[in-house]
């Protein structure tokens, strides 16, 4: 059974399904290597606008680590692991194209992990879930620690890993853990929805506001908007531009080639 599938959509839209339901699709390193290489198979593909990822069944998004394989490691292959997972999330999160976690379960540790490290979050209405390391005498490791704060706050970031609660979707909502939470029969649809709109946009404009975006949130005002204005410079030179011109103008929509 493959344990990441690998599914095109309009040609443009890549969605990426976690498959392991039978172990609340925890993220062991088979998994973690197949998941890996759709994200390199992402990377060398210019036609590619937007990413979803989600998981099989209702149950779970992603239960976090596999603890049943945890439970055979030594100390070295638990920091090998936990590595791995954190370098998971990296790599999701440096994909250039907008990236949604369409939650349809529990999302728990690394399992939410990976949700922060995607640009979106939308949840089917009935998910829970947590950063729930600190129950098991360990802490997130793989950028929780770093991606939660940023997200939701300070004070409400230390509430949830201090406590190793796990929240409902409209908590998560409230706080602005997702940014939307919908009924799990249409949480495909939605994401589907918001991956066409993002995928309408100039490729190259998109792929340099996230990059302003993402990159400038961790520096000072006067260099965030200086790499604003170095990331704009990009696009002034584009064919993309000059048709999103010429497309308001004649009151069209515009065909963009991220050219």
């Amino acid at each position: 059974m493959q344990l990441v599938n690998y599914e095109t959509v309009d040609r443009n839209i890549v969605i990426i399904t976690l498959n392991r339901p039978e172990a609340a699709n925890a993220l062991s390193s088979d998994l973690l290597t197949d998941l890996e290489m759709c994200i390199q198979k992402i990377n060398t593909d210019e036609e590619i606008r937007c990413v979803i990822i989600t998981a099989s069944g209702e149950k779970a998004f992603c239960a976090g680590a596999d603890l049943k394989e945890r439970k055979t490691m030594n100390e070295e292959e638990v920091i090998a692991a936990v590595q791995k997972i954190s370098s998971m999330c990296d790599s999701i999160e440096k994909i250039e194209v907008p990236v949604i976690a369409a939650i349809n379960g529990v999302a728990f540790g690394g399992g939410l992990e990976l949700a922060l490290a995607c640009d979106l979050r939308i949840a089917a209405n009935h998910v829970k879930m947590g950063l729930t390391e600190t129950s098991l005498a360990i802490i997130p490791g793989a950028g929780g620690t770093q991606r939660l704060p940023r997200l939701i706050g300070l004070g409400q970031a230390k509430l949830l890993i201090y406590t190793a609660k796990s929240i409902s979707a409209e908590d998560a909502l409230a706080v602005g853990l997702i940014e939307r939470s919908v009924a799990p029969s249409f949480l495909q649809d939605e994401a589907i929805s918001i991956a066409r709109k993002i995928s309408q946009n100039g490729p190259i404009a998109m792929k340099q506001a996230k990059k302003a975006i993402n990159q400038g949130i961790d520096l000072s005002i006067d260099k965030a908007i200086q790499l604003e204005y170095e990331s704009y410079l990009k696009v002034i030179p584009t064919n993309d531009r000059k048709e999103g011109l010429l497309a308001f103008q004649e009151k069209r929509k515009p065909d963009y080639h991220g050219s």
